[in-house]
């Protein structure tokens, strides 16, 4: 970074040690008012004692370590009950289904036993038995 661009124009070119004990005014955006007014809050005055302000720090800390923060036990379980959903609504992304190298099934699939799996199968069989026994 061109430590130019966030000084002002009085301040470039001088040394990082220099820049360090500049007032805070000396950085692009501060303003004599902005440097009275944190100078009243905080008691600083230069661009150093604003760097080694403690709240600086802190502030600096916690963005440091949110950026590297792990997911919590509830943020872990929504995200896997949504990958699942997101699995059960495309199938497509099953590697079996997308594998250009099937070109037919083997195995035919098992079929269903529509006395367990459909209602009133058992109605139906006996409908059908009796309508044998007739026309026999």
């Amino acid at each position: 970074m061109n430590i130019n661009t966030v000084v002002d124009n009085e301040f470039a070119g001088k040394c990082f040690r220099d820049i360090c004990n500049a007032p805070l005014s000396a950085m692009r955006g501060l303003s004599t008012g902005d440097a009275k007014a944190l100078h009243a809050a905080f008691g600083i005055t230069t661009i150093g004692d604003l760097a080694e302000l403690k709240f600086v720090k802190w502030a600096t800390a916690i963005k440091t370590l949110a950026a590297e923060e792990c997911d919590t036990p509830e943020q872990v379980a929504k995200e896997t009950l949504l990958d699942d959903a997101v699995e059960m609504t495309f199938p497509a992304s099953d590697p079996i289904s997308v594998d250009s190298g099937i070109t037919r099934i083997e195995v035919p699939p098992d079929m269903v036993d529509a006395s367990t799996d459909h209602q009133h199968a058992k109605e139906v069989e006996a409908s059908t038995e009796k309508g044998k026994g007739k026309s026999a």
